[in-house]
């Protein structure tokens, strides 16, 4: 299959390789950062508006490969694709289970975990060492930072980032666009666009997210 991967930052790197791991093909990188088009390695970087010249001439699927939730959707509503068109990207050291669901053009990253029943949605981020357990709903845009878990019946609105190492307890549910930070353990339901850190974690409310999420 050939894809074609936007944004070329850290993040980018690492779902570059995995798709390379997959078995695909790399056709072109875009990324405003970049002025013209050129070649490297028989890959095209150009910037993003580069994508309607690719269109007519190859088939491919896109990779969103950008670790900001609000941004990766909006490049979702200005690229105004369809959902097919978009890859699912998988590492091959990642477990899923058969019973569970994975939304058109997430990625999966090394050794994360993902259990019985659990429901992904499309361009989440279940980043290296994750977990997500049974019968967990993670909404769209969702990112669950290295080594946080998820545990089972666990509810994540839309947008929502889970810092490294965060824990949520089971059957709690987390508002959209709201931030857990790194080492931070979840006990209770939290709303949407807030910040909540500690062990037990403590809501501090911020609507400046809200704005910027709008």
């Amino acid at each position: 299959m050939n894809v074609v991967v936007i944004g070329n930052g850290g993040h980018s790197k690492v779902i570059q390789e995995i798709i390379r791991l997959n078995g695909h093909i790399i056709i072109a990188v875009l990324d405003d950062q970049y002025q013209t088009n050129f070649f490297e390695d028989e890959v095209i970087y150009a910037p993003i508006s580069y994508i309607e010249k690719l269109e007519s001439a190859y088939v491919f699927q896109i990779s969103i490969a950008i670790g900001d939730n609000s941004i990766r959707r909006q490049l979702m509503e200005l690229l105004n694709l369809s959902p097919s068109q978009y890859l699912s990207v998988i590492h091959p050291t990642a477990v899923i289970s058969q019973t569970a669901e994975i939304g058109n053009g997430t990625v999966i990253m090394p050794y994360a975990v993902v259990n019985a029943g659990a429901v992904i949605k499309k361009h989440c981020i279940i980043n290296s060492g994750a977990i997500i357990e049974h019968d967990s709903l993670l909404e769209d845009y969702v990112h669950a930072a290295p080594r946080a878990t998820i545990t089972g019946e666990v509810t994540i609105g839309e947008g929502a980032f889970i810092g490294a190492g965060a824990t949520v307890i089971p059957q709690k549910k987390i508002g959209a666009w709201s931030i857990i930070g790194a080492g931070s353990t979840v006990t209770s339901d939290l709303p949407s666009y807030c910040i909540a850190v500690g062990s037990p974690a403590i809501v501090k409310n911020n609507n400046s997210i809200k704005a910027e999420r709008r």
